[in-house]
């Protein structure tokens, strides 16, 4: 049965609405290159990715398949170090994907890298990352956790709590008779109340949240006093982190005005100067093409306009400045291959292409309402665009990949399409809902494919039951 183009509906019991459906592309073969990895290119209607077909991909590797373009990434390591400058730091945030092949990557490039627990930290020794450059965050170290980061000795530990003061200052007091060891730099995570755009649950600085100590309370400051108390720490600077998917540089400027605001008062009351300002990260990236956010370039010299100005309105010596990009990254060099197993009419409303994966290998479109662009990636289609809702293969009404998009009305199973877009947050929040295996992580350059992370089986799940 032939599928045609379908209208908006209206609101239907049991469908989830499309609120703004996407205009119908022009070209459905054509890809706009602020969506896609920097080395994808079409050939016939064919996808490739750092010069291999998609089609060789999925017969090599199978479906769902994340493949990551090597050059991409690295180039975009290089673009944040080359904007910023050598006078900044620049960490990757390692949450929004990890792995040892990435973060080797990273560090070759000279970015540091920043890591929020226990696993995140081993992962990042065993690729080989110099300790002195990763930065430890987490909203509940655990004291394992906090031990291991300074017997290895981690760069920065950022501290979010004051039992964490505690048992900071109780790990770096040493035995009677035993010389103290080196003090650990400590950066204070400042809740600024500053709330960037976007999901509440990406929002991380205001006052209703787990993240930091309180600015507008005093906490803050009164956790800058307990580290100074602390003749084992060494209190170098401040973090703040005010959410994801920033397009703009308001937000920061408000953060960095309040935050040199509480350097002043520690230099005031206790005589101490901050060394560092840790900014965070949460630079936005195009998932559709309504998606504007501003250049690396001009993100930088914003920043350092912003830190400079506000550090001589309070007479402050400027800090060296840090920034911890992850999504910016590790987000627009990944794709993710997908097989069509069902295309299915609903009410005149959409279609839905059922595909081999779903909301356990990207669970964003569920959880914050992500937005996404997908394409048909294997063959050419002079078809007529049908609106569609890519859905995954969970028992869940909620398991969608891709909200609303364009596909060829042409669409059949064994098609592969592909979703832009996706190295950031989606394997790293991958989950075996269902006992669906993890997808493998390809890494392509230069016409090659190689593994950074394997598919999971079944024995792999298997071998964890007792009984």
């Amino acid at each position: 049965m032939s599928r045609v183009a379908h209208p908006a509906g209206p609101r239907h019991a049991g469908v989830l609405p499309a609120a703004r459906p996407p205009i119908p592309p022009a070209n459905l073969n054509g890809l706009l290159p602020q969506l896609w990895p920097r080395t994808a290119h079409r050939a016939g209607g064919v996808l490739t990715i750092g010069g291999i077909d998609v089609r060789d991909l999925a017969t090599e590797f199978g479906t769902p398949l994340f493949v990551c373009a090597e050059e991409d990434l690295r180039q975009r390591c290089r673009g944040f170090r080359a904007a910023f400058g050598p006078q900044t730091g620049v960490s990757y945030a390692a949450q929004a994907f990890c792995c040892r092949g990435v973060l080797r990557w990273v560090a070759e490039e000279g970015l540091g890298v920043a890591v929020c627990t226990g696993g995140e930290l081993e992962v990042a020794l065993a690729a080989g990352v110099p300790p002195d450059t990763i930065t430890l965050h987490g909203s509940n170290k655990l004291p394992s956790e906090l031990a291991r980061a300074l017997d290895v000795g981690v760069g920065r530990i950022v501290v979010d709590s004051g039992e964490e003061i505690a048992r900071l200052a109780y790990l770096t007091d040493p035995p009677p008779g035993e010389a103290p060891a080196a003090r650990p730099r400590v950066l204070i995570r400042v809740a600024t109340g500053v709330v960037a755009t976007g999901h509440e649950f990406v929002a991380s600085e205001h006052d209703d949240q787990k993240f930091g100590f309180s600015l507008a309370s005093g906490a803050a400051a009164e956790a800058a006093r307990r580290v100074l108390a602390s003749p084992g720490l060494d209190l170098a600077g401040l973090h703040t982190h005010i959410g994801s998917q920033i397009f703009g540089t308001d937000g920061f400027e408000m953060a960095a005005r309040r935050v040199t605001g509480l350097a002043a008062q520690i230099r005031d009351e206790h005589g101490w100067q901050l060394t560092e300002l840790n900014l965070g990260g949460g630079f936005g990236i195009s998932y559709t093409d309504s998606d504007d956010p501003a250049a690396v370039k001009v993100m930088a010299q914003h920043l350092d306009e912003i830190v400079a100005a506000q550090c001589a309105a309070r007479d402050l010596a400027v800090p060296r400045l840090v920034v911890e990009p992850g999504r910016a990254i590790a987000g627009p060099g990944t794709i993710t291959l997908y097989e069509v197993g069902t295309v299915k009419d609903v009410d005149g409303l959409r279609s839905y292409v059922s595909v081999d994966g779903g909301m356990s290998d990207n669970i964003r479109t569920a959880l914050y309402g992500a937005e996404y662009t997908c394409v048909l990636a294997s063959r050419e289609s002079a078809a007529p665009p049908m609106l569609s809702r890519v859905a995954g293969r969970h028992g869940e009404g909620g398991d969608i990949v891709v909200t609303d998009c364009y596909l060829p009305s042409d669409l059949v199973p064994g098609d592969l399409v592909a979703v832009a877009a996706t190295g950031a947050y989606c394997r790293s929040m991958a989950s075996n809902y269902n006992y669906v295996p993890r997808p493998a992580v390809v890494a392509v350059a230069g016409g090659s494919a190689r593994l950074l992370v394997r598919r999971e089986t079944m024995d792999d799940l298997l071998r964890l039951d007792a009984e």
